[in-house]
């Protein structure tokens, strides 16, 4: 890496820190021309500096406007990098694929979406579904990508009722033992989470990517 590079990589770390998307996507176009590799721009840069948030907000040194702003601006970097990495064909080690959606019935983005970018930060593959996804996606998808993990969001009492009723569909169509279930939502706890079944439960995105960790192995 030339000096000039590692200046930029280290800009770019910053302007995640800072939540800066435009600036972000700036210094991700620029590393590219200057001919830093992709993974290099994502690891050292874009997915080290959002890491950094999520220690912060951990910490209470940072808040949740703050990591949303930060995850659009690892984002923001990532859509420039995406298409050279692939061209360049160097994959990413990952530690496991998951499948996330907020459950039918509820349109709540912020929070599963914050969830996924700590889970991609943390090396997991991530196949976000969206919000208000049916159960019979969610089935469909587990069969189809074979994940390691399923995580069901419900921000409402109304829809946490659809967390059970994917677990249930899970094991009628055989599919359960080859999953991980993982919960969450502002009106889901621990115990609800024990009570259907489920295998793991997070309540907030740090948790949710140290728990997906551990339902690995």
């Amino acid at each position: 890496m030339t000096t000039k590079q590692h200046e930029m990589i280290t800009a770019l770390f910053q302007a995640v820190i800072d939540g800066d998307p435009d600036k972000s996507k700036e210094l991700a176009g620029e590393l590219l021309r200057l001919g830093a590799g992709p993974l290099e721009i994502i690891t050292e840069g874009l997915t080290k500096g959002l890491t950094i948030v999520g220690e912060k907000f951990g910490a209470g040194e940072m808040f949740l406007p703050d990591l949303m702003l930060s995850a659009e601006a690892m984002k923001s970097g990532f859509k420039i990098v995406e298409p050279e990495l692939k061209k360049s064909n160097v994959k990413r080690e990952y530690l496991g694929t998951i499948v996330i959606g907020t459950v039918e019935g509820d349109i709540h983005d912020i929070g599963k979406k914050i969830v996924s970018s700590m889970l991609e930060v943390n090396d997991f593959c991530v196949y976000d579904l969206g919000t208000d996804v049916k159960t019979d996606l969610f089935i469909q998808k587990v069969a189809e990508l074979k994940p390691n993990i399923v995580g069901l969001s419900a921000l409402l009492t109304t829809s946490m009722i659809k967390q059970p009723e994917v677990i249930k569909a899970l094991n009628a169509k055989g599919l359960r033992n080859t999953v991980k279930v993982l919960v969450g939502g502002s009106c889901v706890t621990s115990e609800w989470a024990h009570e259907i079944g489920a295998d793991g439960y997070a309540p907030d995105a740090i948790a949710a990517a140290h728990t997906a960790k551990g339902l690995i192995g």
